[in-house]
Formats: C-alpha cells, sequence, structure tokens
C-alpha cells in the first residue's frame, strides 16, 4: 500500500512542475500562447485510450484487425509531435522567446510522461 502511494505522491509532483513550468513559460514573458502545449499533452492519450477500448478483443483469433487501436496510436503520437512543434513553430516565428519555447516543451513532455507512467503502474490486469 505504502509503494503505490509514494508512487502517486511522486507523479503529482512531477505533473505539478510540468504544469509549473508550462504556467511560468506564459507568465514570465506576458505571452499566454504556450498554453496550448498543455492542452495539447492533456488530450494526447486520450484517442489511445478510447480506441483501446473500442477495438474488439477476441481469444480465438489473434490476427484480428488492429486498425483502431492504429490510429489511436498514430492520432495520439501526432498530438505529441504537436505538442513539441507548436513551440518551436511559435518561436521560430517569434510569438514566443526561446526560452519559452524550452521550458513549455519540457514542462509539456513531463505531463504527458506523468500521465503515461500513472496509465503503466495502475493498470488492471484482466483475467479471463
Amino acid at each position: 500500500m505504502t509503494a503505490g502511494l509514494k508512487t502517486i505522491i511522486a507523479l503529482s509532483f512531477v505533473l505539478a512542475i510540468g504544469f509549473l513550468l508550462i504556467i511560468l513559460s506564459s507568465a514570465l514573458w506576458q505571452n499566454y500562447f504556450p498554453l496550448l502545449v498543455a492542452a495539447t499533452y492533456v488530450i494526447a492519450p486520450l484517442p489511445n485510450w478510447i480506441c483501446s477500448r473500442a477495438a474488439s478483443h477476441d481469444d480465438f483469433m489473434e490476427s484480428s484487425g488492429n486498425g483502431i487501436v492504429d490510429f489511436g496510436r498514430f492520432f495520439t503520437g501526432f498530438l505529441v509531435v504537436m505538442g513539441i512543434a507548436l513551440p518551436a513553430l511559435l518561436a521560430h516565428c517569434g510569438i514566443i522567446v526561446f526560452q519559452a519555447m524550452v521550458m513549455s516543451i519540457f514542462g509539456g513532455l513531463l505531463i504527458y510522461g506523468t500521465i503515461i507512467s500513472f496509465t503503466m503502474f495502475f493498470q488492471e490486469e484482466q483475467d479471463f
């Protein structure tokens, strides 16, 4: 029980640091475009989760079509890459400064990594 509690506390600490970096990247330079990265990383795991739930799991046929699962992984990957590319594009265009770009990308990766770590540590095993 304590290992689960320690894991939750550590993950919440890392998540708070990620959100703090994104908020500071916006607030320090009075430009709130880097907040789009937080939204991108928060919704990034949703396509993977929805598509994995929608896929039919058949015990008898292992080679069933995984098109829905592949689409979910593709769209999740697209959102993660967009979370990195959007601040780089904004910095390249001069809308945000370079330091805000670095803080936004690093904070977003911390947020996404925390979400993925939480799902990996606390997923339930299915018994048939």
